[in-house]
């Protein structure tokens, strides 16, 4: 498996959100296994693998489809309603992963041109980064973004840039972070690589893309952008799905800016 890159040098940045920035992934967990144990089922890390980065209806209609029975005695729609709440309490005390502060920071300060492309919904977005009360290294690392953040659920609100022409799907279809790199400027197209609607100078600038994820979709989203990918894995993950053929690491502090032609961190 490769450990750096060896495509062309970046110039912009896309991060994931939830198990990669902000330790959110852990609540998602607690939460729902704590719901479905009631019923004595339980989300493993199989099923896990396939609903990280889905948008919050379409990721909960894929985990009832793989525990046939659940529908008799528990409602998606409950069990939505129960999960927010319980979630609400715990989102603004989410923390920075390691390794989070430093390099966005870092890239803010070089001007490197950075957004968020998240499946998760606006209203969890805001209680997990802007609420007050969060941890002030937090709100300093996403007021760096700026509106610079795409959410799962942006088409249905009517924000972003693809709201008025087309909706963008969740991962791992391309769109979220096709829309990203539209928002910060960059002239990538809208259309899914290998349908033949690509011009060569949309796929060299999407070339230019990096995308940090923790989420089996989220990667294949990230690959069918045409864009490089660094996979930071939780390492139950890699018991699930070990063999993903992309960049990987084990932490975001483990990340060298040099390898992918970003400038080096200050020694």
């Amino acid at each position: 498996m490769s450990t750096e890159s060896k495509n062309q040098r970046v110039e912009y940045v896309l991060f994931d959100m939830d198990g990669l920035l902000i330790d959110s992934e852990r609540v998602y967990s607690e939460v729902t296994n704590s719901i479905l144990a009631r019923y004595g089922r339980e989300m493993t890390w199989e099923i896990k693998a396939q609903l990280m980065g889905k948008p919050e209806r379409v990721g909960a209609e894929l985990m009832w489809s793989l525990l046939p029975g659940i529908e008799n005695d528990l409602s998606i729609d409950d069990y939505l309603s129960e999960r927010r709440r319980l979630q609400d309490l715990q989102w603004p005390l989410t923390k920075l992963l390691p390794g989070v502060y430093k390099l966005v920071k870092h890239l803010h300060a070089h001007n490197i041109p950075m957004a968020v492309a998240t499946g998760s919904i606006r209203r969890n977005f805001e209680l997990k980064t802007i609420d007050p009360r969060c941890d002030e290294d937090k709100l300093e690392i996403f007021k760096l973004f700026g509106d610079k953040v795409v959410c799962g659920d942006d088409s249905q609100t009517g924000r972003g840039p693809w709201t008025n022409e087309r909706t963008v799907r969740g991962k791992p279809a391309p769109d979220i972070f096709l829309s990203a790199a539209e928002m910060i400027g960059r002239p990538v197209g809208r259309e899914e690589g290998g349908l033949g609607e690509v011009t060569e100078q949309q796929k060299v600038e999407r070339s230019r893309g990096l995308v940090f994820e923790d989420g089996i979709p989220g990667v294949q989203a990230a690959l069918r952008a045409g864009m490089q990918v660094v996979w930071v894995p939780d390492p139950n993950l890699l018991a699930v799905e070990p063999s993903l053929d992309v960049a990987r690491i084990p932490s975001i502090e483990q990340f060298r800016p040099e390898d992918y032609g970003l400038p080096p961190y200050d020694s």
